[in-house]
């Protein structure tokens, strides 16, 4: 799904995930039944740069695209984004059934009786997901998002040095990256859960097609700060503790149980709300049941969450890959892919997007 305002026909473009610890550029070209990462570039963001969906520090995350840009070697020109929180809606809705033509008049009234914002401030994008007739109604896949917001990326992105091709769903973007390198079933329900430092994506797909979508504000962010809380270090090295890797030199060997014991409360409440969402899901789509849940984002490889979740659920519980179906390559270090690669779910869906289209 793409909002439409922001369409350029190129076949050369960069995927931009701006996260709110890190600005991701990613660089793909198609081929056969899989794809060629081109160019990847990871930049760091300081941590209060975005709060909240709010960009507090502008400077720097123009910088951190630049820098990212430049890491990766790219010389793509346009680029894809993708916005997420509480500042885009998306709904499944219903509608008389008419034609394509007369709905894209018709949009604005029909999503004034469902987003929360004036219909004035937003940008707005729909897809038919199933035409209607003279009995049942048309369903529709609405997604609005507040122009503010939209204007806020365009803004970083164009003073960056790149022009704004797609402006893309966070949500959307990592189904995309799942689907290309899962290959799901025809029929299958799958909630994809893309955690975030800040904010968790949840899109439960049933048969290629969105059902649910919902952001929560929570994410990785919540264990560092406890971390550091507890242990008085720095952002940095509670990030490491947060996902395992090995600590530096001046750091404990061990991780004071403490630590553990709030990692594994933050995990459970982390676990709740997302587990709350997907129970929203299955109390008003009682057709509908969810068959697995497959976790994506850096804050996905917290060690435990995996577990917990389908201690929690039931379901069956897996982590995205969102380089599975890269195709060998020996100018990435292996090394750094494994470190980057739980978190490039949304970076490689918007370049993949691009590629579709292509």
């Amino acid at each position: 799904m793409q909002l439409p305002f922001l369409k350029l026909r190129s076949k050369s473009i960069v995927g931009l995930d701006i996260g709110s610890s890190c600005v991701k550029a990613v660089e793909l070209a198609p081929r056969g039944n899989g794809f060629e990462l081109l160019h990847l570039g990871v930049a760091p963001l300081p941590h209060d740069a975005i709060v909240e969906g709010a960009f507090l520090n502008s400077g720097a995350i123009v910088d951190a695209i630049r820098e990212a840009l430049e890491r990766s070697g790219s010389r793509a020109k346009n680029a894809a984004a993708a916005v997420s929180g509480h500042s885009v809606i998306v709904k499944k809705i219903s509608v008389p059934a008419m034609t394509v033509e007369e709905l894209e008049e018709s949009i604005r009234w029909e999503a004034e009786q469902y987003i929360p914002f004036d219909v004035n401030e937003v940008n707005l994008d729909f897809e038919v997901l199933q035409h209607g007739d003279s009995e049942r109604p048309m369903e529709v896949l609405l997604v609005a998002a507040k122009k503010d917001l939209i204007d806020d990326y365009v803004n970083l992105i164009t003073e960056a040095g790149l022009a704004p091709a797609v402006i893309d769903v966070a949500g959307f973007a990592a189904e995309n990256a799942f689907e290309a390198n899962c290959q799901p079933g025809a029929d299958e329900v799958v909630a994809v859960v893309n955690i975030g430092a800040q904010v968790v994506n949840i899109n439960v797909v049933s048969g290629g097609v969105p059902a649910f979508t919902r952001d929560v504000a929570a994410g990785g962010n919540q264990y560092t700060a406890e971390i550091q809380r507890a242990l008085s270090i720095g952002f940095d090295e509670a990030e490491r503790i947060k996902i395992g890797e090995p600590h530096s030199r001046d750091s404990q060997d061990v991780v004071p149980q403490e630590v553990e014991q709030a990692m594994r409360s933050i995990t459970s409440n982390l676990v709740g709300e997302i587990a709350r969402s997907l129970d929203f899901f299955a109390a008003t789509a009682a057709d509908t049941r969810i068959q697995r849940v497959v976790l994506a984002g850096g804050s996905s490889r917290v060690p435990g969450l995996d577990v917990m979740f389908r201690e929690r659920t039931g379901l069956e519980v897996e982590t995205l890959n969102p380089l599975a179906k890269m195709l060998p390559s020996s100018r990435f270090d292996p090394e750094f892919l494994a470190q980057v690669g739980p978190s490039l779910g949304v970076g490689v869906g918007l370049a993949l997007r691009r590629v579709d289209e292509s």
